[in-house]
């Protein structure tokens, strides 16, 4: 049986988890390619005009192995921390797609709850029975994919450049190369070294997010906040750069929140969507980078001085 799997949204950072699960249950599985202009046309094309973009992509990967797969996993993540959900557009991830598209293969929908393993194999042990499993080999299949997850290793960490940045936003805009045009190269060429998310604690993030009038009801708002505010504080970096997409709910509420809480700290937003022209972001990115040379240069020379 073939089991096809989109890669777009969060696929970035759980795939191990995903794909072992089906192929230790003896699954073909179907992946399809790394985000390219077609998947971006074809989502572009089937989605609703109001999405944003990572949506719009995610929909492009659906209709690229729809017709080469017998079961499409559809990832309805709700929850992955305690007292927090992910993006409502996650929620009704799977309700969009299929409105979207005339055809489709037999679909799993079922909601994710990874906020405990016990929830989480919930999922595991509906899904496994598309399959036609029994619950001996779905339990072992899963416990070999939260091996799988638990060995994998994402995010960046650089060193050795005189000048750090802060790359922040959800992590599907930050690691596809596509979808951001080569981001991450972009940076590193200009001579800045890039820290993000995945090197800081999660109790970290948690206690910088208390501060706030409100605890965030989105995973996403605190783990972000957390993470420029932390690095801003312990001077981890010199600059942000938050990679957000236009139309997205969550985005516009973080932003605010940063700029309220750092407003003297270099904060360079990337907005980008399907109309976005490289020529723009390489432009704002080698000003930003000269920025900060300048104000690198000045404070060591009032320094000196001093």
């Amino acid at each position: 049986m073939k089991v096809g799997i989109p890669k777009g949204l969060m696929y970035c950072k759980y795939h191990p988890f995903i794909v072992t699960f089906f192929s230790e249950l003896g699954a073909e599985i179907i992946v399809s390619e790394d985000t390219n202009k077609n998947i971006l046309d074809a989502g572009v094309k089937y989605c609703v005009d109001d999405a944003c973009l990572p949506v719009k992509i995610f929909h492009g990967h659906i209709d690229s192995i729809k017709d080469k797969c017998d079961i499409l996993v559809i990832p309805r993540i709700m929850q992955l921390w305690k007292n927090e959900y992910i993006c409502p557009k996650f929620c009704g991830l799977p309700e969009m797609v299929i409105n979207s598209f005339d055809r489709l293969p037999v679909t799993i929908t079922e909601p994710i709850y990874a906020t405990s393993k016990k929830k989480l194999y919930c999922w595991a042990k509906t899904s496994g029975k598309f399959l036609r499993k029994n619950n001996h080999e779905i339990k072992r299949a899963f416990v070999n994919a939260l091996n799988a997850q638990k060995d994998h290793k994402t995010g960046i960490d650089d060193s050795g450049y005189e000048i750090n940045i802060t790359l922040t936003g959800h992590p599907y805009n930050i690691y596809d190369s596509f979808l951001n045009m080569n981001l991450i190269n972009k940076i590193n060429k200009l001579g800045m070294g890039i820290k993000t998310a995945e090197f800081t604690e999660e109790d970290i993030l948690y206690q910088e997010a208390e501060n706030l009038y409100k605890r965030p009801f989105w995973t996403f708002v605190r783990e972000i906040y957390g993470f420029a505010l932390n690095a801003a504080k312990e001077k981890k970096a010199d600059g942000i750069i938050y990679v957000s997409s236009f139309n997205c709910g969550t985005d516009s509420v973080i932003i605010e929140l940063i700029k309220n809480s750092l407003p003297d700290f270099p904060f360079l937003i990337l907005k980008i969507d399907e109309h976005t022209g490289e020529a723009g972001i390489n432009t704002r990115i080698e000003a930003f980078r000269d920025m900060l040379e300048r104000r690198l240069f000045n404070e060591s020379h009032i320094s000196t001085l001093g």
